[in-house]
């Protein structure tokens, strides 16, 4: 059977998880009643002896206070036990694996941090969970395409409909790399979401990486009618940092603009000292993206209609440059190109 959204543990709240609470609310309660039992005999022995004491007119201004302590303390307990009682359901829900349980009762001022933090952290569980489901289902996406492909032609080659030539090797061949190249960016993402993505810096002239990503590209780019020009600032010196993983960051960056101009254009690579690192851009005259898709922009799996990515390049690349302590940012407007802007910070 389908795993159900969103999941809940045994009917009747019967799991591991709200039984613990439910002991633990019951001594609490137990424990909070004996406290309250002993205020209360502790009062009453207090208003005996000023009742014995003194005339009939104090005694009574004591017992309009003590009702009104009574009052007080009822109410106090009114707002902290039942908000306690909810915590200690909502808990136990949520270690049942009910991310949707919330605290839903007012609270007292002293109460109310506790219950909103609860709830928070309900949230970003439930948040955490519903990614990693969009994440597996979009995965699952990802890989049904090259390996309908590969099945499709090896079936056609076990009966007889192709042949296991060069051509249809060579395709089977280019759809086990995108299923690489897919795998590998998850893991290089699950790697870095985690901050155990190993970086190897070392002084690195930004330049000379510009330009390498620049000349890898220049014969799609020449291909797809779009030119490509590096603007460099002398000024920018060495950076430590994992040319590697910058390079990749780069390419990334290149594949994406040149995607974004199926009729041509100019793509333009900077990059210029600033007070506090380097500042390298990259810049085309494409498509543009549409205002309301760019704070998402760098989500797992988002990619335009153009791309034929997997849809994790900007995210790996975010990821990366901030692995180094920078930030990636993008900016654009619709029919008239995208700029991204890369920021490291200086030594």
């Amino acid at each position: 059977m389908p795993e159900p959204y969103p999941p809940h543990g045994p009917p009747g709240g019967s799991g591991e998880g709200q039984q613990t609470w439910n002991r633990f609310g019951q001594r609490l309660f137990f424990r909070f009643l004996l406290l309250t039992v002993t205020g209360l005999v502790a009062l009453g022995a207090l208003l005996a002896a000023l009742i014995g004491s003194v005339d009939v007119r104090a005694a009574l201004m004591a017992v309009v206070l003590v009702w009104l302590l009574l009052m007080i303390i009822g109410r106090g307990i009114r707002r902290t036990f039942v908000p306690v009682r909810e915590l200690i359901r909502a808990a136990g829900a949520l270690a049942d694996g009910d991310y949707s349980a919330r605290a839903d009762a007012p609270a007292s001022p002293a109460m109310r941090p506790a219950v909103e933090s609860f709830n928070e952290m309900a949230t970003r569980l439930e948040m955490a969970d519903t990614q990693r489901r969009q994440l597996l289902a979009d995965l699952g996406h990802e890989l049904r395409t090259p390996l309908t492909v590969v099945r499709g032609e090896v079936e056609a080659m076990l009966d007889g409909v192709h042949q296991p030539d060069a051509e249809h090797l060579d395709l089977l061949l280019g759809e086990v790399v995108i299923m690489e190249r897919l795998l590998e960016d998850l893991r290089t993402l699950s790697l870095a979401e985690a901050g155990a993505l190993t970086m190897h810096p070392e002084p690195t002239d930004v330049g000379d990486l510009v330009i390498d990503v620049a000349d890898a590209h220049r014969r799609a780019a020449t291909a797809a009618g779009v030119e490509i020009e590096t603007h460099l600032d002398p000024g920018v010196g060495e950076l430590d940092l994992d040319p590697v993983r910058m390079r990749e960051v780069i390419s990334n960056l290149v594949v994406n603009a040149l995607a974004a101009m199926p009729d041509g254009g100019t793509l333009l690579l900077s990059t210029e000292s600033t007070d506090h690192g380097m500042r390298l851009q990259v810049r085309d005259t494409g498509v543009g993206i549409d205002p309301a898709a760019l704070p998402t922009v760098f989500d797992r799996f988002q990619k335009g209609a153009a791309s034929s990515g997997s849809g994790l390049g900007l995210t790996i690349s975010r990821d990366l440059v901030e692995a180094h302590g920078g930030e990636l940012s993008m900016s654009s407007t619709m029919g008239a190109g995208t700029t991204v802007l890369v920021e490291l910070p200086a030594p």
